[in-house]
């Protein structure tokens, strides 16, 4: 009955128990494709497909982050600027976070997919005539099957021996040879495969140790979220906590992208909603990632309208891994609190002069799994929450989640011990790269810290959040959004 309640609360007004939100700003509406541009359909489709792919939010290609990487998936790209390491630090300990490589749909993407493409086939032979868009998609192949359901494609485990490739070269001390590589994953096959994948990138002449290392199942690291009771029950499974995302989806940006593609496709507006929609902008963005083509799916959506759906992505991406509530990035304290505590470790082993038992740690997981992390370290935290009332003023947020969550995404520290340094706190530095590109300490605003300051900066998450504290349900049956 409660559940019920909340329902019924969410579908009356979308108000997310602000009147605020069901003010949402007007914004003008993209301008439709006359109907003389469907004859140039296979001209403009190139044309889509390099206007939307910067829009595809989690189901962005990593490319979309390193287009260097389009010419040559082996480059290091730009020399980074200022990275300003001194000549004489030596990496001590690599601890690699990885989010699984280019995946396929999931079933219930593949059913709704099924299910708006039968509708398109179910129509008239007369109307369709009339309809280019949507005689162009009855006869574009389904050839997803459900049994496909989220697993690595073919491409995502290219993206991985690459990756895999790519940080070898960057860090070429600490992938000589018998160094120990520690590989482990969340036990969902894409990252299971995409943690062989990435083994097999390293290529037998690095003598990892054995010709296959082992990749150890880490659920309580990698999925963390899903032992975080509190998390599960009031975020995961209450519908209330998303209703920002369902009160955007009946707000008037994705009313307008919701009649322009109904009008494409010769289809009442009734018979679409917010989801089917998104489904179809899914299929464009899969078939980039995928296969490296742009679908006839991308012609129905305009740049204008990739922006409302990409905000729809992020809306999710906030409020069920990002900011939205703190149980979800406080779930994660239990990954950062080991990523330290491995750290400490291979500076007590520096420091006895011992050799570093763990110079290199790989954990393949999920887009949940580094979005909350990143989360907890305060990392792309805009000044106002995003919310399905205020799409204009976060045209230029800094959470974007294709940004920094694509496949293959990749969290690195990197542990340095340097000699020659005034101070012994100058002895053990570190450095983060997100996607390979050198991040900014918020406590000093540069790109390599002292571990000691590092420390210092995060000691409150590193003492005092506690995962099963943390993560215990109220005592009393609460269900109200503002505990969370």
């Amino acid at each position: 009955r409660r559940r019920e309640g909340e329902r019924r609360r969410l579908r009356s007004a979308s108000s997310c128990g602000s009147p605020a939100v069901a003010a949402m700003a007007p914004r003008r509406a993209a301008a439709a494709l006359p109907s003389a541009a469907l004859l140039l359909l296979p001209l403009l489709l190139a044309v889509a497909s390099a206007g939307l792919s910067g829009y595809f939010g989690t189901k962005s290609r990593y490319e979309e982050v390193n287009p260097h990487l389009l010419r040559d998936p082996l480059s290091l790209g730009p020399a980074a600027a200022g990275s300003q390491l001194p000549a004489a630090c030596a990496p001590l300990q690599l601890r690699a976070l990885l989010r699984h490589g280019t995946r396929y749909p999931t079933a219930g993407q593949i059913r709704r997919l099924g299910e708006l493409h039968a509708r398109l086939l179910r129509r008239p032979a007369a109307a369709a005539a009339g309809c280019p868009a949507a005689a162009d998609l009855a006869a574009w192949q389904m050839w997803y099957e459900e049994s496909l359901d989220g697993r690595l494609a073919p491409q995502g485990r290219r993206d991985m021996e690459h990756l895999a490739r790519r940080l070898a070269a960057r860090f070429p001390a600490l992938f000589a040879a018998r160094r120990r590589l520690v590989l482990a994953s969340s036990s969902k096959h894409r990252c299971l495969q995409s943690g062989a994948a990435f083994r097999r990138g390293l290529g037998p002449s690095l003598s990892l140790g054995s010709d296959e290392v082992e990749v150890e199942v880490n659920d309580s690291l990698m999925r963390f979220f899903d032992h975080c009771a509190k998390f599960v029950a009031l975020v995961e499974e209450n519908d209330t906590a998303m209703c920002q995302v369902n009160a955007f989806k009946e707000g008037p940006e994705m009313r307008k992208v919701l009649e322009k593609v109904a009008s494409a496709l010769c289809l009442p507006v009734e018979e679409l909603n917010a989801d089917l929609v998104q489904v179809a902008f899914l299929a464009c963005s899969y078939e980039l990632a995928i296969k490296n083509v742009t679908s006839p799916w991308c012609s129905l959506f305009s740049e204008e309208d990739a922006k409302v759906l990409e905000y729809l992505n992020d809306l999710k991406q906030y409020w069920k891994r990002g900011y939205g509530y703190d149980i979800n990035s406080r779930s994660s304290c239990i990954l950062f609190q080991d990523i330290f505590q491995h750290l400490d470790k291979a500076v007590e082993e520096s420091k006895s002069s011992k050799p570093i038992s763990s110079p290199l740690i790989v954990q393949v997981g999920h887009a949940e799994t580094l979005q909350p992390l990143l989360a907890l370290m305060g990392f792309f935290k805009d000044d106002e929450p995003l919310k399905a009332n205020n799409y204009v003023r976060q045209m230029h947020r800094k959470f974007r989640s294709g940004r920094i969550v694509p496949y293959a995404a990749n969290l690195v520290f990197v542990l340095y011990h340097c000699d020659q340094v005034k101070t012994s706190k100058e002895e053990y530095q570190v450095q983060m790269l997100l996607n390979e590109k050198m991040m900014f300490f918020h406590h000093s605003n540069e790109t390599i810290s002292t571990y000691a300051d590092l420390k210092d900066y995060y000691k409150d998450i590193l003492e005092n959040c506690h995962f099963k504290e943390e993560c215990a349900l109220p005592k009393v049956n609460i269900t109200a959004v503002d505990e969370l």
